[in-house]
């Protein structure tokens, strides 16, 4: 520094110290800001995989009370005569005729 200068030497000073204070602090700084910005992004990350879990769950139980309602749908008669066709083995027309004679005894 030049001498003799106008500004007092403590003036001076703790304004040199005040810079190498803040040159100092600033990559600390810079790095609690940088772990931030990866908690941050780590939370939106978790709560991205919690939304994406739910709507895959709700999804399953759909599709499981579709299929549930499918099967209950089905008209048993229906399912026979086809498993009947299936299997040419002419059960529901055993079961039908054995029906008919019950009725008849009524």
């Amino acid at each position: 520094m030049a001498w003799p200068t106008r500004v007092n030497s403590q003036i001076t000073d703790a304004v040199t110290q005040s810079n190498v204070q803040v040159v100092g602090d600033a990559p600390a700084i810079a790095m609690g800001s940088v772990f931030q910005t990866m908690g941050q992004s780590t939370g939106i990350l978790v709560q991205n995989a919690v939304a994406a879990n739910q709507q895959q769950t709700s999804l399953a139980q759909a599709s499981t009370n579709q299929g549930v309602m499918q099967v209950y749908s089905l008209d048993t008669t229906a399912v026979a005569g086809a498993s009947e066709k299936v299997a040419q083995v002419g059960v529901a027309d055993n079961l039908t005729s054995l029906l008919t004679v019950m009725n008849a005894f009524k």
